[in-house]
């Protein structure tokens, strides 16, 4: 007779589930540092056929009408979340203390429940009497929105049997706590179980659920990796305390694109969805100023533009300066010897400040031929045109190379009156013809010392192939020369 087989045991990481045979003391999937554990072994052999929840039925025949997004009353939300807040739906929200997270979605419950629908906020972080307070200042107060303060999941249950929301909103996920459950309130161990029962009773009662989640000191979601594996979309706050200004940004969408962004303004009465902020990063000025240059920058899927200053000063010191606020320090250092090397504009004696304007961080490479604009424009001491856009991407032996959405970028900077673009050459061919593109005037060049001549900022012996002038006080344009 064959001796029945012991179940092995196995090791489970508790942040993101991986699995091994035998103890480790870092997780080989997530590379978490004392996260395995031995997890309870499965006995041998095939697991027995159990009940089902609802039969299957051909894909045709499955119901959509329940699961189609409502808005959340906040367009800027509902860009984010792919139309609006879809039933059943677990959508985590995390930023950075005091950022606007508990506004924004108290905001969202009252725009919801102005709608006719109910709603539960639950707090674990605040008292109710604070929660009313702030509810006063933005005018939240509404009869279909309930609130409570509760710290237990199991009471927080008994309020969704009670209340019976449309749309149920938690904050924050690392106070509340299970009862029976190893760990402290923000443990692993709980904020997975926490998560879970909310995710199971949002997809049961077709209730949508809005959880606020903590971030660490770096950024990143705080709690297990799971908890971004639960839930439908996962959504990041960002904002600087300097600034009014604030983004959301969709890290996960189950139901929507990932590449948007919405924009807010957060005061002392409360958060205003900003549709049109592509004026809060341009500086307008009565004269052109040496050292500024625009450019378009796309965040998710939508262009919004930007201001570059640079400012450039005799070096003090044995070693120059390199120093950005909004801007990657590395890819300005790396622009400032490529304008040195290929346009010949010596800044190995100077000290060269580079910033955004707005409190705006722009890392992707389009706005290259801005910064290096600015920059040459700031050394020289001459001015660009006000009404010039400078959009594109440099290499380390100075050519240009085109970046995504052009067209969408042009005619963002055509609709708010800019009235000449400097692009990279689609071709040898295009390489410093005039055309006219959404009205604006647009030349392609191949290189950065050719952009550099365009705007006579260069110091090469090259004749330019066109020059700005102007054609009535203030109105730049581009001409033959």
């Amino acid at each position: 007779m064959t001796k029945a087989r012991a179940p092995r045991a196995s090791h489970r990481c508790s942040e993101c589930g991986w699995e091994t045979a035998k103890w480790v003391g870092r997780c080989g999937e997530c590379q978490a540092w004392g996260s395995v554990a031995e997890a309870a072994a499965l006995p041998a052999g095939r697991t027995a056929a159990g009940p089902v929840s609802s039969p299957a039925v051909p894909i045709g025949r499955v119901p959509v009408e329940e699961s189609r997004s409502r808005t959340s009353g906040i367009p800027e939300l509902d860009r984010v979340l792919g139309g609006g807040v879809v039933p059943g739906a677990a959508v985590l929200l995390a930023g950075e203390p005091g950022v606007g997270k508990s506004t924004l979605l108290l905001e969202v419950a009252s725009r919801t429940a102005h709608s006719g629908l109910r709603v539960l906020y639950v707090t674990g972080e605040e008292s109710a009497s604070q929660v009313r307070l702030r509810a006063d200042r933005t005018s939240a107060v509404h009869e279909e929105l309930f609130l409570a303060a509760e710290t237990d999941l199991g009471a927080i249950l008994s309020h969704v049997e009670a209340v019976r929301p449309q749309l149920l909103v938690v904050d924050s996920v690392q106070t509340i706590g299970a009862a029976g459950v190893e760990g402290v309130p923000g443990g692993v161990t709980q904020v997975k179980e926490v998560a879970a029962a909310l995710v199971g009773v949002a997809k049961t009662r077709n209730i949508a659920t809005m959880i606020v989640g903590h971030v660490t000191k770096d950024g990143s979601i705080a709690g297990p990796r799971v908890l971004e594996h639960l839930v439908d979309v996962v959504l990041h706050f960002e904002g600087e305390r300097s600034s009014r200004l604030r983004m959301v940004r969709a890290v996960k969408n189950r139901f929507g694109p990932v590449d948007e962004v919405g924009c807010f303004d957060l005061s002392g009465d409360g958060i205003v969805a900003v549709t049109d902020p592509t004026g809060l990063f341009v500086a307008r000025h009565h004269e052109p100023v040496p050292g500024t240059c625009v450019t378009v920058v796309l965040e998710g899927r939508r262009p919004m533009l930007a201001e570059v200053q640079a400012l450039v000063t005799p070096a003090t010191a044995e070693r120059p300066r390199r120093t950005t606020s909004g801007l990657d320090g590395s890819r300005i250092a790396m622009l400032v010897a490529v304008l040195q090397q290929r346009a010949r504009i010596r800044l190995h004696t100077h000290d060269v400040f580079a910033s955004t304007v707005g409190g705006m961080r722009i890392s992707e490479p389009a706005a290259d031929l801005a910064a290096a604009v600015a920059v040459a424009s700031a050394w020289k001491q001459r001015d660009i045109p006000t009404d010039l856009v400078a959009i594109g991407e440099i290499g380390l032996a100075g050519e240009l190379r085109r970046v995504r959405d052009t067209p969408q970028r042009l005619a963002e900077a055509a609709r708010l009156g800019f009235r000449a673009a400097i692009v990279p050459a689609e071709s040898h061919s295009e390489a410093g013809v005039l055309r006219k593109v959404d009205g604006l005037t647009v030349v392609g060049v191949p290189d950065v010392d050719a952009a550099l001549r365009v705007l006579d900022l260069g110091v090469t012996d090259s004749r330019p192939l066109f020059k700005v002038h102007r054609t009535e006080p203030g109105r730049p344009a581009l001409g033959v020369v």
